[in-house]
Order: structure tokens, then sequence, then C-alpha cells
């Protein structure tokens, strides 16, 4: 191939966590040819995407953060939104990120150039930049996903999806409907549900949902995680294996789950009154099979008089209101969709193709999404994909997996450089064997045989989402970049130069 000099080594999609830390590793490494590409005009991916009223985190704060850059300052256990978004603001600084960031650029097509050994990004639908590498951190929490309604378009008040929250509609005294009763909306609807006067809550499955165990964290307690940063190192870690011990109800021994309902169920009766709402609002799956929720103020918001949980699904919408599959009209002046994200078809809106062209979205779509120890892609050389499949979480927290990704792609471009390649790309073979080990890992857990349809699984039931094993695992398996599991092809003398024939250093 001929190689040409990109406009930059590495191009960044998404300034998030996993933006962030991928941007703190480069240049860690020595490396300041890179560029974030970020589509708003701030860092922060979700955690600036997601401002709705009571948005805040389900992970406690002081794991769910950057083991490099650890907050003494956090608040409560479970951080606020404005919270994170600070810290990643702070951190985008500290790090020395904000040179490379370039704000309103949006990523919308990707192709692999094989002739010059290089990415051309389309951005904003005209640009045209290049990189050897491309690494996508865009995330599965990126693009809102709405209700697909009939008539839906035809609704005349305000309509918005809590990733998207206008905070221009004053919703003092309104009759709202919501959409949804996933992580953000038991987040939300206490918020809102004192202030309108009457709230509809379409409700398709009751989730598991468990007491949230916040307080304020004391002013005590930070002055000693900040005097002696050791003392929250080792908070963190207690943090960490704490929650890790649910790998074993999870994916071991999915029954004793069946044992933690009980908990669950007592929470339902402590907090609901009304045997009516109680059976509404009990799931008849097994738990931890859809996300498991945790809220304090989700359940008395639903005994408020002004709110009534629907569970009849809804047949149309009108321009001033609701019909019920049951043949109610409700009239309402908002629609609020928490109903969550495309995780299943995350490259929606960006094209990226690979050799001979390949469209990467369509062969996820026909095949199911899959990529190599979840990070890179057989037929797309020099692709990273940061919390690609088989990364996302259950029971941890997901900067854990970022971080052990992050330190996979720096090996990976560090073996490249010793190997005098150009280029990598997983063998379809290693490709197909880990993620077969992968699928036959999630054959048992709750996920699979808990009895209920989640957005973990993609069309033809198969989990794409989430990784089956302890997180330390997963550490151990990105720890060490594998050249034997690539493709590593060779450059020339210089990118400028015009190199030899393809050729594989590596073999199998």
């Amino acid at each position: 191939m001929k190689l040409s000099s990109p406009d930059h080594d590495v191009i960044i999609i998404g300034s998030g966590f996993a933006g962030l830390a991928m941007a703190h590793r480069l240049k860690q490494s020595g490396n300041d040819d890179f560029l974030l590409l970020e589509r708003a005009d701030s860092v922060g991916g979700t955690w600036r995407d997601n401002h709705y009223p009571g948005c805040a985190c389900d992970i406690q704060s002081h794991l769910y953060s950057f083991s490099f850059a650890l907050n003494p300052g956090w608040s409560r256990m479970f951080a606020p939104q404005p919270e994170i978004r600070d810290y990643l603001e702070r951190c985008a600084t500290q790090i020395g990120a904000r040179p490379h960031l370039r704000f309103g650029a949006t990523a919308t097509g990707a192709e692999w150039d094989a002739d010059a050994g290089l990415w051309r990004l389309e951005v904003n639908g005209s640009e045209t930049l290049t990189a050897r590498v491309l690494v996508s951190a865009m995330g599965g929490l990126s693009k809102p996903s709405y209700a697909s309604v009939p008539g839906i378009e035809t609704f005349k008040g305000a309509n918005f999806h809590s990733a998207d929250w206008d905070h221009d509609f004053d919703l003092a005294g309104k009759r709202v409907a919501v959409i949804g009763t996933g992580a953000s909306a038991i987040q939300f609807v206490p918020q809102i549900a004192p202030e309108v006067e009457s709230l509809h809550l379409f409700q398709r499955t009751a989730p598991w949902i468990i007491p949230k165990r916040d307080r304020r964290i004391s002013r005590l307690e930070r002055a000693v995680f900040r005097r002696v940063p050791a003392v929250q190192r080792a908070y963190r870690r207690l943090i960490y294996w704490t929650l890790e011990s649910r790998v074993v109800a999870f994916s071991l021994q999915p029954r004793i789950l069946r044992f933690a309902q009980r908990f669950a169920r007592h929470h339902i009766r402590r907090q609901i009154s009304d045997p009516e709402l109680r059976r509404k609002v009990t799931p008849d799956y097994v738990m931890g099979c859809k996300r498991i929720l945790i809220s304090n103020d989700y359940y008395p918001a639903l005994e408020r008089d002004n709110v009534e949980l629907e569970t009849e699904g809804i047949e149309r919408v009108t321009e001033t209101g609701v019909i019920t599959a049951d043949g109610r009209e409700i009239e309402v002046d908002a629609i609020i969709h928490g109903t969550g994200f495309h995780v299943q078809d995350m490259l929606t809106g960006v094209t990226i193709r690979g050799r001979a062209g390949a469209d990467l979205q369509r062969l996820w779509a026909q095949e199911g999404m899959q990529a190599h120890r979840g990070s890179a892609i057989a037929g797309f050389p020099n692709l990273f994909f940061l919390l690609g499949p088989n990364t996302g979480l259950g029971h941890n927290s997901i900067v854990y997996m970022i971080e052990a990704q992050v330190h996979y792609v720096i090996e990976a471009l560090r073996a490249m450089e010793e190997a005098g390649a150009w280029a990598a790309e997983p063998r379809a073979e290693a490709q197909a064997r880990f993620n077969g080990e992968i699928q036959n890992s999630l054959t048992d857990t709750v996920w699979s045989v808990g009895g209920c349809r989640s957005w973990y699984l993609d069309a033809n039931g198969r989990n794409t989402t989430l990784w089956p094993d302890f997180t330390f695992r997963f550490r151990r398996e990105t720890d060490t970049f594998r050249p034997a599991e690539y493709l590593l092809t060779g450059r020339g003398e210089d990118a400028g130069a015009t190199a030899e024939p393809e050729r594989e250093l590596v073999a199998a």
C-alpha cells in the first residue's frame, strides 16, 4: 500500500469517560499526535447530555471515577449529575486534553483507505480528516431511543426524551404522560410528581427496585480522603469487591437471586400500601434479568393522588393526548420518553466501512454485534472500540472496564510499533473463538434464563451487551496484547514513502 501522512496519528470520537481515559493514556505513553472529536460544545458524554431532574449515578461515586484521578470531594455516596459533569471537566484540564479537543464536530462516517493505510473520517457531513488509528469512544448510551407509538408525530404538546430534557417547558400544573419505567424514569418521576397536575406513567415491564443506600459524605470524611489518599483507595477497593461479588448470583448461580427478590418485595410492601399498586409494580421475572434499579422515593411517588401507573399500554397518540389499549383517552400537555437508548444499534448515524467497503453497521445487523476482546473487529484495521460489544456490566463500575480497554489499545499500539507494523486487525478465527466463549458463558446467566426481554439482548435473543464474568477477568483478558491473534501488516521506511507490498509480519 502507498502510505500517506495522516492529519493525526489517532482520532478519538467522543469526550466522555472513555474518550478522556484514552486521551490520558496516549499522553502518558508519549503520543501527543491525537485529536478528540466532540459533537457538543463541552466534554462529559452521557453526563453532559442527561440533565433531567434527579439525574444521579447508581454506582458509588468513589468507584465511578478514574483510578488516576480520585475525587475526595464527592458530596454524596451516589453523585448527582452536576458533580460528575464538573469532575469530567476538571479531568479534561488536569490530564492536558483540552488542546486536543475539537467541539461541534460530529462524526458521520469513516472509511478505511487501504491504499493510503489510514482512516478517512467525515465530520459534519462535509469535512474529511485522516488518521492512522480511529478510536470510538461513543458508548452505547449516547443515542436516545424514542417510543415508537402511532400518531406521536401529531402531538401538539411538549414531547421530549429524558436525555434531551426541555428545561424551558414549565411542568408546574401540567398534565404529563411518561413512557417507560427504567433507570431514568425512576429518578425523574419522583422529582416532577409534586409539581404537575397529573402524571400518567406508562409501564410495559415492572423493574426490580431495591433501596438506595445513599447519604451525604461528611466534611470529616472528605478531609480524610483529601489528606490521606490511601484511605480513599482502600474504600474504593472495598466498594469494588462488594459489587464484584454479585457476579456469583448473576452469572454462576442465578437461583440465588430468587432469595434476593424477598428483599425487593419487602421494599415494595414497606413503601406501597395499595394492594393493586403492589401487584402492578411486582415483576414476574427473576431479579437481575433486567437492570436492577435503586430508589428510595419512586414507590412513594406512585402512591400520590395525582399519579397513575398505567399498565394497559398505548394504542396511539392524538394531537391532545394518549389513547390507551383499553380505549381510554387521556389528555396531556407533555409526553416525556424515559425509553432508554439505541444500544444494539449504537452506530446509528455513523457509517463505518472497513476493508473492501464492508459496512460495520450492516455487518452487525446481520450477524449481531461482536468484537475481539470487546475492542477490535476483523476486517477493520486500526479501529478500536471503547465500550464495545459485551463490555457492559450489570454489577459494577463501567469505568473499570473502560480503563482496561484503554490499556489494551495502548498495548496494541506499542506492539505495532515494536513489530514495525502500520496496521493491525484481529484474525477472524480469533474473534470468533473469543465471542464463542462469551456466548457459551452467557448461556446459563440470569440475563438468559431469567424470563424477561431486555435491552441486553439483540433481535435474535443474543446477549451482545454484557460481560458475563468478573471484571478482573476482563482486565486479565485485556492486560496483554497477543500479536498471534492479529494480522499485523508492514509499512515502508516511513509514512510518506511507497511501502513494499502489504505483508504479514506475525504468523498465527
